[in-house]
């Protein structure tokens, strides 16, 4: 299994001083997202669901190593997008955005508002995710539109001599939930700019025709067969899981960049637990 992450430049915090009760998580956010990537670490994160910027920060400032903006099935739209990359930023997660689809257009309004990567939706095969990948980078690496003065540019600090060090800082991510894009997956692995293969297990489960039903043999094969592409080209391996119980046994299939749920999901089953812990006390 691949090493974790290290601890945070800002919060430090060693099994000697963290108390039975410390929540700090830690995170080591001295490197760029994309770097520690490649370089093999694992990587925890969320997918923000709910559109608002306290939720957003709230996680940030949790430790998560990436949050998420989900414009696919989330709540918020473009119009919010600006507000939750402060509000995650503001907490030291790395932004990263899922648009609604992976079209030129909704990639490039993400990356100029200042997303650190990208999370492709709905991909069926290389070719597709070959091109969707040329809309992450500036030229000559890819075919994204040049506005300088953008967030995503520094708001005019990156010159025309220097898109190449914001080429380097962004993530790409191409979700692996169809059965295309699973027939393709090696050959997915080996783009230049993906940099994970990430899983989407209700969508894969549904088009494998086992719809959420993950212990099936057909279903954990496919799984063997990302986290081998993965291998083979040096990416990183993501899924997105509910249920942290599992996680340790997904680290332990090779999977290095996980999403542990929604911050929807965490509000809902706090609400749901906490009013199951008091009907027994109002009943008596």
């Amino acid at each position: 299994m691949r090493r974790a992450a290290g601890s945070s430049a800002r919060t430090r915090h060693t099994s000697a001083d963290r108390g039975p009760h410390d929540t700090n998580v830690t995170r080591d956010d001295r490197r760029p997202l994309r770097e520690r990537i490649l370089a093999g670490e694992t990587l925890f994160g969320l997918f923000l669901d709910l559109g608002s910027p306290m939720s957003a920060e709230m996680a940030s400032r949790a430790g998560y190593d990436w949050l998420v903006i989900d414009l696919e099935h989330g709540a918020a739209t473009e119009a919010d997008l600006l507000g939750l990359l402060h509000a995650v930023e503001a907490g030291g997660a790395a932004a990263l955005v899922r648009p609604q689809s992976g079209e030129r257009l909704r990639i490039g309004r993400a990356l100029d508002m200042g997303a650190r990567g990208i999370v492709v939706p709905r991909l069926n095969s290389a070719d597709e995710a070959r091109e969707a990948v040329t809309f992450l980078r500036y030229p000559p690496e890819g075919g994204r539109g040049v506005a300088l003065r953008a967030r995503g540019a520094d708001l005019g600090a990156i010159t025309h001599d220097r898109v190449g060090e914001v080429n380097r800082r962004i993530v790409g991510l191409v979700q692996i939930e169809s059965t295309g894009a699973l027939a393709d997956a090696n050959a997915i692995a080996a783009i230049d700019g993906v940099d994970v293969l990430f899983v989407g297990p209700a969508d894969l489960s549904h088009s494998l025709g086992v719809p959420g039903r993950f212990t099936e043999p057909l279903y954990r094969e496919a799984l063997g067969r990302v986290i081998a592409a993965c291998r083979a080209h040096g990416k990183a391996a993501g899924i997105l899981l509910y249920d942290t119980a599992a996680v340790p046994a997904y680290l332990e299939l090779g999977f290095t960049f996980v999403g542990i749920g929604a911050d929807a999901a965490l509000v809902a089953d706090g609400a749901a637990r906490a009013l199951a812990a008091m009907r027994p006390t109002a009943a008596k």
